[in-house]
């Protein structure tokens, strides 16, 4: 009788301690993704593309709500300041986070201590494109030119401390010469300058720029990633090329507060990988040009650790600064 309510007592201590546990992986209120830009970038699209079914994996609305402004830090300072119980989201390009740090003398919130990976989304290479009055056609010509005009090929980015602003200055550094940044409000502005003839050469992810290159509004010249564009074959590879910077492009993630349990990020990352993988989910992503990287929080945590230790070194190297 003895062991019996002594087995009875056991059981109804380790419901007690598994009960945060399981209440840490509910939803009780709509979930928010903050998205730290403006409407219409990639950011924004997937947000919006995962947020129907996200809402009924979890069974409460999910709303994208878009916070702009210094760099995407603010965006996130949402995130890193809300309640820690996985409501509130950020989905960013991983990159921001990467280079921040770097860019800014304060930052309103500690990115490893404040913010939670929990779900790599995407990842879309960047495609450089040329202007079509420029007198290059291919990159051994882009190459040529570029050394033989020492500061007169305007590289069109997204802002300053962009990774279009930084791959081109590690680009320049290889072919051992010097282009001129020109800094825009986002990837879309950029692209717009080289169909205005405002600019002579940029880099975007295929989510923006590819519709400018297949149209043949800009020339492509080459792409970053692993392999060449189903769409784009004849466009060679960072890699092949001998290029640095070879797997940049467009990461992009999901993250929470970073306090939040980890029973909570499980339940979102599971929830979240399961979305990415509905076939109407994945095909769009693909039309977009981009490729499904749910591989989890451990994973997105080691491509963040390991872009902030790259790109700082480009950015200390150029001594890039925000005014």
């Amino acid at each position: 009788m003895q062991r019996r309510t002594l087995l009875q007592a056991s059981a109804g201590a380790a419901a007690l301690l598994a009960a945060p546990a399981l209440r840490a992986q509910e939803f009780t209120q709509p979930l928010r993704i903050i998205v730290p830009n403006a409407p219409g970038g990639t950011s924004d699209i997937l947000a919006r593309l995962i947020a129907p079914s996200l809402s009924q994996r979890v069974g409460q609305n999910v709303v994208v709500e878009n916070r702009a402004g210094a760099g995407g830090n603010i965006g996130a300072d949402v995130v890193a300041k809300s309640r820690p119980d996985g409501h509130t989201m950020l989905l960013l390009d991983v990159s921001v986070l990467a280079t921040n740090p770097f860019l800014f003398q304060r930052m309103p919130f500690d990115t490893v201590r404040d913010l939670a990976p929990v779900q790599m989304v995407i990842y879309a290479p960047y495609i450089l494109a040329v202007n079509n009055t420029l007198p290059v056609q291919d990159a051994a010509g882009l190459v040529e030119y570029a050394r033989r005009n020492p500061g007169r090929v305007n590289a069109a980015n997204a802002g300053t401390g962009t990774l279009s602003h930084l791959v081109a200055l590690a680009l320049a550094s290889s072919w051992g010469t010097e282009m001129v940044s020109v800094p825009y409000r986002g990837g879309a502005p950029a692209l717009m300058s080289l169909v205005t003839n405002e600019a002579n050469l940029t880099m975007a992810g295929t989510t923006q720029s590819m519709p400018f290159v297949t149209q043949g509004q800009m020339r492509g010249i080459a792409v970053t990633g692993p392999h060449r564009l189903p769409t784009l074959p004849n466009l060679p590879t960072f890699r092949e090329l001998g290029w640095p910077e070879p797997d940049a492009g467009t990461w992009q993630g999901i993250l929470a507060q970073g306090q939040t349990p980890p029973a909570t990020l499980a339940r979102l990352e599971r929830e979240i990988a399961a979305v990415l993988n509905e076939p109407a989910v994945k095909a769009r992503i693909g039309e977009l040009g981009g490729e499904v990287q749910a591989d989890g929080g451990a994973a997105f945590r080691a491509r963040l650790a390991q872009q902030t230790e790259a790109y700082g070194r480009i950015i200390r190297a150029n001594n890039v600064r925000l005014e």
